[in-house]
């Protein structure tokens, strides 16, 4: 049975429509990027850590497979974005993205058994103009609150960005191509490790 060690509804539903039968374990774990540390390397720490710490709290871990993700927003000046703390933080973030483009980096990791697979995707996504009004509009909608950059693509912020180059998915939260890889991937060497075994 798959473990989706994260309780981003995003994330969730990105599963779901995909055919993915799950449930749910939230992995939480402190989110701030050490020092000097790359966006890849951070979100691929992340999620590992989500994962690694859901297995801990598993009592039957060595028969289930987790899957965890992390998702951040590089700005054009390399600045990596978090969740917004207040609308200020959040007002700011976007005036970063405004007419530039930048990149969105999901961490994946999958562990089943002694198995541990992690990978990275990486989308360029590209913000039109954003005058301080609209800002200030969609940040009154609630949006950007909880999401990295403090936008949503799949929501009101889509009428910002004329343009996106790499998975959309990994965008909302979950690069769904390459989760269903990993994912057979690591089927692929359970059954050969059992087959060893044997």
């Amino acid at each position: 049975m798959l473990v989706l060690a994260s309780a981003s509804p995003r994330r969730k539903e990105l599963l779901t429509r995909a055919g993915f039968d799950f449930t749910v374990m939230p992995g939480d774990i402190p989110e701030e990027p050490r020092e000097g540390e790359s966006p890849i390397a951070y979100v691929t720490r992340l999620a590992r850590e989500k994962a690694e710490a859901v297995r801990a709290k598993l009592p039957d871990a060595d028969q289930r497979m987790i899957l965890a993700a992390d998702t951040t927003v590089v700005a054009p000046n390399g600045e990596i974005l978090g969740k917004p703390v207040d609308d200020a933080d959040a007002a700011r973030m976007l005036r970063l993205l405004s007419g530039a483009t930048h990149q969105v980096a999901t961490g994946v990791a999958v562990l089943a058994g002694e198995i541990t697979e992690v990978a990275a995707e990486v989308t360029w996504v590209t913000f039109a103009t954003v005058s301080d009004a609209e800002i200030t509009a969609y940040i009154a909608t609630g949006e950007p609150r909880d999401k990295a950059g403090a936008y949503g693509i799949q929501g009101a912020a889509s009428r910002f960005i004329p343009r996106v180059d790499g998975c959309f998915f990994n965008v909302v939260g979950l690069p769904v191509a390459l989760v269903a890889s990993m994912i057979e991937g690591v089927k692929k060497q359970l059954t050969k490790s059992s087959a060893v075994a044997v």
